[in-house]
């Protein structure tokens, strides 16, 4: 771990393994005899982690330790519980990934291994998913009798579709990386073992834009594209207007019309 991160770091018992280094905040799913499964504690944990971001962080990368990004719902928690308990529940998922989806940063995920039921809900809050070639995506859930409770059935349409959805929940089919990136799963595929790196790299790409045009992309794009259109135009046009009076994109556009930036060019 790098020095600057070490004061940031968790104990290894902690739900989550967090360090914070060159304006980038790495977060790690920390279960990985669970194949880091989800329960109540890493739920909580996870709700706080992006609660309170400290300042100075630009961008955020989850991960899972270990061989798995994560497996889901832990299901050694899914004790008798009423129909009030089952809601409430559901809630404190939606909450900590709502944290995730509509905080002041952008989130970048790297995938490894399982991504299944609760984890791939997880992915689908955040913003840009690189994945292993090990990756594989599930929703067990209706061969466990239960239902997606961590806002998959909001975002994971969105992502790939309600009828394929509906085929891995009712079939138990399972996709790998590769069509992945085909079927909107992952943005990136990597080879194994690459996946936290080529993550860190895009995360310090991101944390190198201006901090408000990355909090327009995350807070304002998904609202736009889910509103009325003439809503959404309206909502562009303000968000473009406030973007573009902020001082550093002030300060970027001249170094642009000056020749000290560079111009796009593809990789």
């Amino acid at each position: 771990m790098p020095k600057a991160a070490a004061a940031h770091a968790q104990p290894n018992s902690a739900p989550l393994a967090v360090a914070i280094a060159g304006g980038v905040m790495t977060v790690g799913i920390n279960r990985p005899l669970k194949r880091n499964a989800l329960d109540d504690a890493t739920i909580l944990a996870l709700d706080a982690c992006f609660q309170a971001i400290p300042s100075g962080v630009r961008v955020a990368l989850i991960h899972g330790v270990g061989d798995h990004f994560c497996a889901g719902l832990d299901l050694s928690e899914l004790t008798e519980r009423d129909t009030t308990e089952g809601l409430m529940h559901s809630r404190l998922w939606h909450r900590a990934f709502d944290r995730i989806q509509f905080g002041p940063v952008p989130v970048i995920a790297a995938l490894q291994g399982a991504v299944i039921g609760g984890g791939l809900e997880l992915a689908s809050a955040c913003h840009i998913r690189v994945a292993e070639r090990n990756v594989f995506y599930a929703l067990p859930e209706g061969q466990r009798g239960i239902f997606v409770g961590g806002g998959g059935s909001v975002r994971l349409p969105r992502l790939i579709g309600v009828a394929r959805m509906a085929d891995m929940m009712l079939t138990g089919r399972t996709y790998g990386a590769e069509e992945g990136v085909a079927l909107g799963f992952s943005q990136y595929l990597v080879d194994n073992g690459q996946g936290l790196q080529a993550a860190r790299e895009l995360a310090v790409k991101v944390a190198g834009n201006a901090p408000m045009t990355n909090f327009a992309v995350v807070q304002a794009l998904p609202r736009i594209a889910d509103s009325d259109p003439q809503a959404g135009l309206l909502m562009e046009s303000l968000m473009a207007a406030v973007a573009q009076n902020d001082r550093e994109a002030k300060t970027r556009i001249q170094a642009f019309l000056t020749k000290k930036a560079g111009k796009v060019r593809r990789d």
